[in-house]
């Protein structure tokens, strides 16, 4: 067995240098010590896997956070949506009390006076209380423009304009745009003074209840009527049944008892300014210029002329109460149902138009 010689002994052969080391040289923190230090000190510290997984758990949540208040904020737009909406279909435009400064007072009165339309009693009279009640206005104005309607509304309609003249204590004056007969002109007649325009269509003081009657045709298409009813008169306005003399003269002296009734109205309004002759209660209309002569109409004149010229304040301020967008839709397409019988019963009543 040999025993190897120490290093530096007699006779020992001298060591080759050691190989430089090449790994050593390439190791970023000998070539850049400044910039790996914190990165090495990073992944050595203590707990950087937990630091690491906070940071990305902290990230989600605020993401949700985000999702979650972006969602909530759509919701609440289309819950405002809604909500405007609702209000827009059903909310309605009524005429409050409210106290304001001098103005001219106007409520419109256009088209079919009759129930559930926008010329009702109910909306008119509505708007016109308001009207009345306001402290700031000076006089009512009602801006007709109407063919006629319903007796029973236009007769609630005089009277109330009659009655809030005497509580207030102020003018009430009726401008008549293109239309203002029958009916209409039954609500004009309690005004203080009634302005046409020239060209205006007034009058029409009559009564009218049409129909049809089919019982010829029926019976040349072999077609039997099958009506029941419980009282001999119950259908004596079925236009499928006939009509005998003793019903004929029912209706006749209802239609000249609300005649009359219309008469008298005009009479009470006009007063003697009225030119009476055998055409003035016939039925027949006249131009404005015709009506100003008959004494049915006092003067030429617009809503902008009576506001400036008679009432002496120019502010005007609109009180018509109106229906909302739900209600106009429903009117539109004859969405109320039996709608079409309901018409058919108001073409059985008496009409002033």
């Amino acid at each position: 067995m040999t025993t190897p010689l120490p290093p530096g002994a007699p006779g020992s052969e001298p060591l080759p240098p050691a190989a430089p080391d090449l790994w050593a040289q390439a190791r970023p923190e000998d070539a850049a010590p400044d910039a790996a230090e914190p990165a090495a000190a990073h992944a050595q510290s203590p707990g950087w896997e937990r630091e690491v997984l906070e940071n990305l758990v902290m990230a989600s949540i605020r993401e949700q956070r985000a999702a979650r208040r972006w969602r909530m904020f759509g919701r609440m737009s289309w819950l405002l949506v809604l909500l405007l909406l609702g209000w827009m279909m059903f909310g309605r435009d009524v005429a409050t009390t409210t106290v304001s400064g001098p103005h001219t007072a106007v409520v419109d009165i256009k088209g079919e006076i009759a129930t559930g339309a926008e010329a009702s009693a109910e909306f008119v009279v509505a708007a016109m209380r308001s009207a009345f009640e306001d402290s700031g206005s000076k006089a009512v104005v009602l801006l007709i423009n109407s063919p006629g309607g319903s007796p029973v509304q236009a007769g609630i309609i005089n009277d109330e304009i009659r009655r809030l003249k005497a509580k207030h204590d102020k003018p009430v004056y009726a401008v008549v745009e293109e239309t203002c007969a029958s009916a209409a002109y039954y609500i004009a007649a309690a005004a203080d003074e009634i302005f046409v325009d020239k060209a205006s269509i007034v009058g029409s003081i009559g009564v009218l209840m049409d129909g049809f009657g089919f019982t010829g045709t029926m019976e040349k298409l072999g077609v039997e009527r099958r009506l029941m009813t419980a009282g001999e008169n119950k259908g004596f306005l079925d236009p499928f049944s006939p009509q005998t003399e003793a019903q004929r003269a029912h209706a006749q002296t209802m239609l000249d008892q609300i005649h009359q009734q219309f008469i008298t109205a005009v009479k009470n309004g006009r007063g003697e300014r009225l030119k009476i002759d055998s055409d003035t209660f016939s039925g027949l209309f006249w131009t404005g210029q015709q009506a100003v002569d008959m004494g049915l109409a006092d003067k030429l004149g617009n809503l902008d002329y009576v506001a400036r010229e008679v009432v002496k304040v120019e502010e005007v301020i609109d009180y018509t109460r109106r229906d909302n967008v739900a209600e106009r839709l429903a009117k539109k397409f004859g969405a109320a149902i039996g709608g079409g019988a309901v018409q058919t019963l108001r073409s059985a009543l008496p009409v002033l138009r």
